[in-house]
């Protein structure tokens, strides 16, 4: 019983470890643009204060990272569990790509064209979580809508400055 436990808290380190470094791999490539390039933009009224983006995303990433975990110890020989994470670690790839994309390139139309396929990604990583476990796909509900509204903005910053 020791060791489950041991091995399951081993397991959720690992998947919030694994959230945590797409973040801050993207925020290599965010952090330099947002005092320069980000600041000069112009952008739509419903662009929240920039200091609210790196406790949301903390939050949404330590989500995702419980959400992988109750996903990964159901048992990776069930054809749900390696399915679902494979399509997690995708998004989880295009989540870090769109920092890049979007701050690195400094590219609005960069950004839209990979937030596009994350949002897809997320969805069809709901839908697989949903199979195995329901408490897995409700905890991200709060980044698909957090990527919805991210969607709306990079599309407005787009639009805002041809």
């Amino acid at each position: 019983m020791k060791s489950i436990k041991l091995h399951d808290s081993i397991k959720l380190v690992i998947s919030i470890a694994a959230c945590m470094l797409a973040g801050f791999i993207g925020q290599i490539f965010t952090r330099p643009s947002i005092t320069n390039w980000y600041a000069l933009l112009e952008k739509p009224f419903f662009t929240p204060p920039s200091w609210l983006f790196a406790p949301v995303w903390f939050l949404l990433y330590t989500m995702m990272g419980i959400s992988a975990f109750l996903i990964w110890r159901k048992g990776i020989e069930n054809h749900f569990v390696r399915e679902g994470l494979v399509i997690f670690l995708v998004q989880l790839i295009l989540n870090t790509l769109w920092s890049f994309a979007f701050f690195g390139l400094k590219s609005p139309i960069g950004g839209l064209i990979v937030i596009v396929p994350l949002w897809t990604a997320i969805l069809l990583t709901i839908i697989n979580f949903f199979r195995t476990s329901m408490t897995a796909a409700w905890l991200l509900l709060p980044y698909i809508l957090w990527v919805s509204y991210a969607t709306v903005l990079n599309f407005a910053i787009y639009i805002l400055n041809p």
